[in-house]
């Protein structure tokens, strides 16, 4: 008699835990589906996927994950397995740390956004539920922040360091051919996730600015946060090498960065966005144009340490270097002396660039710098890991700073240029694979590096496409 009682209490309470991460009751009904596509639309050009999304928080996370389904299932796919070898931790450990430290701290609008991600792609046949997405749109702050800062609490060697994704610029006033903003990055990541880092996203949400931005499947903030938005925001990152810092109690850095894309009219908007509850997460520098007024900034943001340094006439440039001396002796272990090594080697390069071409900066040469394969620290040319365009799969040196052995396959994935003139008309430019025209050959490069033959079903091909113009509303 006392488990047939019991029976019934425990399929309750089964059937609850699974309410638990479906997504919230209410936000669709079941007389609405024709709906909540309404508006959007993909296609794709040039190796990117142009995607149009607008609507309530909801309905922009329902289109994203429909019609980027097969997308987003491959993401899932192959992070599973690299996240696995990479830190030791499997998906599980992700999905745990996405609900008990992640989830309670993010709005109500974007847990509604990430919800619709997961009707989209469960309406689309793919198998997902919101920890699922939640740790994909935590891709970078768990496995490199949250993990090592874990293993210092379990007294262990960490297993993992802070990466230093992507290079970029900004330059204004006297240093630009038209005296206005001109601003690039060129994203750098290992090729299993960079591969697949090829969205447009053009976002026409219902409460804030529209954002035209790149990204990866699945997830609700650019993540190498190049984006430009109709306030007239331009906004990109480098990420500081030899970070190590992080609080479980702080708001997530994905959340953050896309509520300060779509609310910031300002500068000091997007920074004090970006300073509340900030969890340290994804430490970068970011680098900050308001094209209303010509001014650009360099926010760098630690977790304890923070600075913003700002200008109407001058440039900033970033190579995933410490700015601030304070937060870099408290915070990292950035190693100054090291020119060689590839966050040095950028910078001098990049600095090269802008005082040869000062005062005639438009994004053409941005465009150029991009693609420069030449290795300053050397003079020779490249490209490998000290080059603005990055082939760190050619460097018998690697990056041991960011755990990348010799010819690590991972550098420079894909660049995106703008200027203050496609800015207000919403536009920018991007080039899908290597700037410098360097194709990346899957088979070939595990048959010259069999130490890397666990990817073997992770990497795939990534070729270099021209430079493609997209823009807000764009069609096909």
């Amino acid at each position: 008699m006392i488990t047939k009682l019991l029976l019934p209490i425990v399929a309750l309470t089964v059937f609850a835990a699974a309410l638990s991460i479906r997504p919230a009751a209410g936000a669709f009904t079941e007389n609405q589906p024709d709906t909540r596509l309404q508006g959007s639309y993909r296609f794709d050009r040039n190796g990117w996927v142009y995607i149009h999304l607008e609507g309530a928080p909801q309905q922009i996370g329902y289109q994203h994950g429909y019609l980027l389904s097969k997308e987003t299932s491959d993401l899932l796919r192959v992070a599973k397995p690299f996240l696995l070898h990479e830190t030791k931790r499997d998906w599980n450990f992700y999905r745990k740390a996405s609900q008990e430290i992640l989830w309670p701290k993010i709005d109500a609008e974007y847990q509604n956004e990430i919800d619709g991600i997961v009707v989209g792609l469960n309406d689309a046949g793919i198998k997902a539920d919101r920890w699922d997405i939640v740790a994909l749109n935590a891709l970078e702050e768990l496995p490199y922040y949250y993990v090592p800062w874990l293993d210092k609490q379990l007294g262990r060697v960490p297993t993992t360091h802070a990466p230093g994704n992507c290079s970029a610029m900004i330059a204004t006033g006297s240093y630009t051919k038209d005296h206005h903003i001109v601003m690039g990055h060129n994203a750098w990541v290992n090729y299993v996730v960079g591969e697949r880092w090829n969205i447009i996203f053009d976002i026409k949400p219902l409460h804030g600015y529209r954002i035209l931005m790149d990204g990866l499947p699945g997830v609700i903030a650019s993540n190498d946060d190049f984006g430009i938005t109709s306030a007239g925001m331009m906004i990109t990152e480098t990420t500081i090498t030899g970070f190590s810092s992080f609080d479980p109690a702080g708001s997530p850095e994905f959340y953050r960065a896309r509520k300060a894309m779509q609310y910031s009219n300002s500068i000091d908007d997007y920074t004090r966005i970006m300073l509340d509850g900030n969890n340290g997460g994804y430490a970068n520098d970011w680098l900050l144009g308001d094209n209303k007024t010509g001014e650009i900034a360099v926010f760098e943001l630690g977790l304890k340490e923070h600075s913003l340094r700002r200008t109407s006439d001058g440039y900033f440039v970033g190579s995933n270097f410490p700015v601030d001396s304070k937060l870099a002796t408290v915070e990292t272990n950035f190693d100054f002396t090291r020119t060689g090594g590839s966050p040095l080697a950028r910078k001098a390069r990049w600095e090269q660039l802008v005082k040869e071409t000062q005062s005639t900066i438009d994004v053409e040469t941005v465009k150029k710098m991009e693609g420069d394969r030449y290795v300053g620290f050397e003079k020779r040319q490249g490209p490998d890991e000290r080059s603005l365009c990055g082939c760190v799969e050619l460097s018998q040196r690697g990056i041991p700073e960011w755990d990348w052995g010799k010819f690590y396959p991972g550098g420079t994935v894909q660049a995106k240029a703008v200027d203050s003139g496609m800015a207000s008309k919403m536009q920018l430019w991007a080039a899908m694979g290597h700037p410098c025209g360097y194709d990346f050959i899957a088979a070939t490069f595990l048959k010259n590096h069999p130490e890397y033959r666990w990817m073997n079903e992770l990497l795939r091909d990534m070729k270099s496409y021209p430079w493609t113009e997209f823009s807000s509303g764009m069609v096909k």
